[in-house]
């Protein structure tokens, strides 16, 4: 009925644009055509609103004869109906006004820029005028556009669950009408059971493994019922925090449930709520004194470190002195090496010396005796010379004393 009478207005809003477009028509003669098949759209489309305006009033005759009839035997139960149909079309009335009022803004903005546009004037404050005009509708229209997306989603959302709640209505009319005795088998959910192996429960606080084994026994998290009625119950337990007084009107929601039925299932969840609260404590202590044992295993590790890093150092600072004897030893070495190689070279050059000076008096030894025998040999050629010169003046007196006497 709510989509239908959004039909409607949206009808009549498209009723009210009308003249809008008809004037846009009339600006532009060369879409007729187009126009033309506009509006055969628009015609027909309203033609189907007022159809569907007609079917809902005869739907709401037939619905408003058969159960607000005052002399109905369910009269008390169908009142309740009555007032939520009444709050949802005060509603769909206001939500109308209000779409009706966007509409009607944004038609009288159109109409006047269609008045500024009849008298252009080519200044730039008139330009700049109709800038504004234009973006002020463009806003208008993008604003109108968000709000009906965002209400059309949100109207999905809602139908998705009326949808869902109508089909486990259904289900447990169909179980009540068939008198089946498997209805919580057909509405009960998956329950969310943990087996707990008996070789981690060792390694389990005890709280947490009483908790997992209380779920394994008393049908999960949601102790037995089925989603809706669970989620139902906590809703209406929730709302009265837990207080007796909450019985009367958890049975409203509960349909096929008994008052035991309710009153075991909230011994159950009291119960569920003391061992989860249990667990969670004893989770909290257990990462509490896993935090210890870590902050403790860090402070063994900085404490180690520190004894590493002093332990390196002196042994940094051992490897240095040893580094430095060596150093020292070797430069002792090099030392001792270079004296003994200066000692070896001055030996060597000593050695050397006196042998060049054993060769240079050998050759001044042999020089002398060159210069002896070569004066000996000149002293000699000297004495020989006069005796030569003698001998021949001898033998020339003998030649001409020879010739005297063979001329006599």
């Amino acid at each position: 009925m709510a989509a239908l009478a959004t039909v409607c207005v949206a009808a009549a809003g498209q009723r009210q644009n009308d003249s809008f477009f008809s004037a846009a028509g009339a600006a532009r003669p060369f879409q007729n055509c187009k126009m033309q098949a506009e509006r055969a759209k628009k015609t027909e489309f309203i033609r189907i609103a007022e159809s569907l305006r007609i079917q809902l009033a005869n739907i709401e005759k037939d619905k408003n004869v058969h159960l607000y009839n005052r002399k109905s035997d369910s009269r008390a139960e169908y009142s309740i109906l009555e007032e939520l149909e009444h709050k949802v079309t005060v509603n769909r009335k206001t939500e109308k006004t209000k779409i009706l009022q966007q509409l009607t803004k944004i038609r009288n903005n159109v109409k006047r820029l269609q008045r500024q546009l009849e008298d252009v004037k080519p200044t730039s404050e008139f330009v700049d005028k109709l800038k504004e005009m234009l973006l002020e509708i463009e806003n208008a229209v993008n604003t109108f556009k968000d709000e009906q997306r965002q209400m059309y989603e949100q109207l999905l959302k809602d139908e998705k669950t009326v949808v869902y709640e109508l089909s486990v209505f259904e289900k447990k009319v169909e179980l009540w009408a068939a008198g089946s005795s498997t209805t919580e088998k057909v509405l009960k959910l998956p329950s969310a059971r943990i087996p707990v192996d008996k070789a981690l429960e060792s390694h389990l606080p005890e709280e947490v493994v009483e908790f997992e084994r209380f779920l394994q026994q008393k049908g999960g998290r949601q102790g037995g019922w089925d989603d809706y009625d669970h989620q139902n119950f906590l809703k209406v337990w929730t709302k009265h925090k837990g207080r007796l007084s909450y019985m009367d009107e958890a049975l409203q929601y509960l349909c096929g449930r008994t008052k035991e039925d309710v009153e075991q299932h909230d011994v159950w969840y009291r119960e569920y709520l003391t061992l989860q609260d249990r667990k969670k404590e004893s989770i909290k202590k257990w990462k509490e004194k896993r935090q210890r044992d870590k902050e403790n295993l860090k402070k063994k590790e900085r404490s180690e470190k520190i004894v590493q890093r002093l332990q390196y150092e002196e042994d940094q600072k051992q490897k240095t002195e040893e580094r430095k004897r060596q150093q020292a030893a070797i430069s002792a070495w090099k030392k001792q090496k270079a004296v003994t190689s200066a000692m070896e070279q001055a030996s060597q050059l000593k050695l050397e010396e006196e042998k060049e000076k054993k060769k240079l008096k050998e050759h001044q030894h042999q020089c002398h005796m060159k210069l002896l025998v070569e004066r000996n040999t000149l002293q000699k050629k000297e004495k020989e010379e006069p005796e030569k010169l003698e001998k021949e003046k001898r033998e020339k007196a003998e030649k001409e004393e020879n010739c005297c006497r063979r001329n006599y």
